[in-house]
């Protein structure tokens, strides 16, 4: 008798203490659950052995990412209801030892032992990032965590950023495309610099030229932009070749801590600092003060989480770490401005961007979703799954205030303490009244 979901779904209520709040498809052809849900399709058992040698979030993620789980339905609905029912319960889920030491969770256990076939821990999908040696943010590992994101085919990011190219929340001021809230954004980034002609830009991660070709174009800039991606390296300076701008934009395959032409007029870090990771953070700020010259500005435009009450117990999201941003590290606002200011800068605003970043992945996943078929060649069904379900379950976290991202204006004060900054800390705003 086909009964491997009615199976499931008892012994998931038996270990969550309450019934699953969505429906399951099991391998089997067999069904359960409320009528209506999101259908948690389980399309092969090795998902469950998947689960079994690595419960919680990478398990998951390992049988998403292999194509052995999928959702039927709304997508975000699904997230929606399982993040409440599992990850945000945390170590109330029995995972690991605790189910050993749990009679009723051995026991449930031994079923799904028995329900997942022959008892062999099954391979991670080739997408996940394999084993890495050597210290946090060395050179070397930072180049090789960039090359996993970015070096997986421009043609992939075209279809999934749309033709702005810009890889960070844009900038909704009106109900208008994607492309127009991406220039939006770059145009704030660059009046909140002041940009005017001739100045002297450093674009540190600048991605695919967005922003430097902006400046350039609109601002009369000198842009010097730097990546450690060698794809997004080449694709920028071809675009800067196709506008003409050759004499105003140089794009460097280089890390920002070997960056010695200074001094700069002002520096742009957008959606970059992720990847510093906290024991690199202090040294990131110092490098860019000493590349400001006196009254230069810096625009630190950064994805940030929620504070914890114990700041030790913080841990890399498993499935980000193994799949999206090797060694990328989140943290608060408040962590990032004091060590700015500790590197000497002047803080001088600090405008969340939250709900925008929410808007600009659900474009993303809507992009990435009308080309499916597209992605899947360009990539792996894989990667391509891998992309779905981190930036669905991204929009989520933005919505509901798990993560946030922001836009710190600094300054790096002049000798005698002055700023340089007009009195109305707005007037990049059009609409500014004080």
């Amino acid at each position: 008798m086909a009964d491997a979901a009615l199976r499931l779904t008892a012994l998931a209520q038996q270990l969550l203490g309450q019934p699953l709040p969505v429906r399951v498809r099991a391998w089997d052809g067999s069904e359960a659950g409320p009528p209506g849900a999101p259908v948690l399709v389980i399309r092969n058992r090795r998902a469950l052995r998947r689960l079994l040698w690595k419960p919680g979030e990478l398990g998951l993620a390992r049988a998403w990412v292999a194509g052995e789980l999928d959702v039927e339905g709304d997508l975000y609905e699904a997230l929606d209801l399982l993040a409440a029912l599992i990850w945000e319960r945390g170590s109330d889920v029995p995972g690991g030892l605790q189910m050993l030491r749990d009679p009723k969770a051995r026991a449930a256990a031994k079923d799904l032992l028995k329900l997942s076939g022959p008892w062999l821990p099954p391979a991670p999908p080739p997408e996940e990032v394999r084993a890495r040696s050597g210290a946090l943010h060395t050179r070397r590992r930072d180049k090789e965590a960039i090359s996993h994101h970015y070096d997986v085919g421009n043609d992939f990011y075209e279809l999934v950023l749309g033709p702005s190219m810009v890889y960070s929340c844009a900038y909704w001021e009106d109900a208008g495309t994607l492309e127009s809230a991406q220039r939006d954004k770059l145009d704030l980034v660059c009046r909140k610099l002041a940009l005017k002609e001739g100045d002297r830009l450093l674009d540190v991660g600048c991605g695919w030229g967005s922003m430097a070709i902006h400046a350039a174009r609109e601002y009369g800039a000198r842009v010097t932009g730097v990546t450690l991606s060698t794809e997004q390296a080449a694709y920028a300076r071809k675009r800067i070749a196709d506008e003409g701008l050759t004499d105003r934009v140089e794009i460097r395959v280089q890390d920002y801590r070997d960056v010695r032409d200074g001094p700069y007029d002002a520096i742009s870090s957008i959606g970059m600092a992720e990847h510093v990771g906290s024991v690199r953070y202090r040294e990131y700020a110092d490098d860019l003060f000493a590349l400001l010259k006196p009254g230069g500005r810096l625009l630190n435009h950064q994805i940030g989480r929620r504070p914890e009450k114990d700041e030790s117990a913080y841990e890399i999201d498993a499935f980000i770490d193994a799949y999206v941003f090797p060694d990328g590290e989140l943290a608060p606002v408040g962590r990032t401005l004091a060590i700015l200011e500790e590197a000497g800068f002047e803080a001088r605003d600090v405008e969340a961007l939250r709900e925008h970043y929410a808007l600009t992945l659900r474009q993303w996943v809507a992009n990435l979703e009308r080309g499916w078929a597209s992605a899947v060649k360009m990539v792996s069904p894989g990667r391509a799954r891998v992309w779905r379900l981190y930036m669905a379950a991204s929009a989520l976290s933005f919505e509901h205030n798990k993560i946030g991202v922001n836009q710190i204006l600094a300054v790096r004060p002049e000798a005698d303490g002055a700023s340089r900054m007009p009195l109305r800390a707005r007037v990049w705003k059009a609409d500014a009244t004080a």
